[in-house]
């Protein structure tokens, strides 16, 4: 793996991470004072998995990855 693929694999898991804390605590704290931070980073990460730039840095379909998410924190 080239330094490329290892930069853009790291922002890809970095925004997974973010992404799924940020629906755990929307799960379990649907109306704390920090939710509305909780629900900036589900935008920028739900903005990011579902545009263009993903696509540039990998062939994986970010809004796969988005629902798979979704799926683990919301179907259990």
């Amino acid at each position: 793996m080239n330094e490329y693929e290892s930069l853009a694999n790291g922002i890809i898991e970095l925004a997974a991470k973010d992404y799924r804390r940020a629906l755990k605590y929307i799960k379990k704290y649907p109306h704390a004072h920090k939710s509305h931070e909780a629900w900036r980073t589900i935008s920028d990460c739900e903005r990011f998995f579902c545009g263009h730039w993903i696509e540039e840095l990998t062939a994986a379909d970010g809004k796969m990855i988005m629902n798979r998410i979704k799926s683990e924190i919301f179907d259990d």
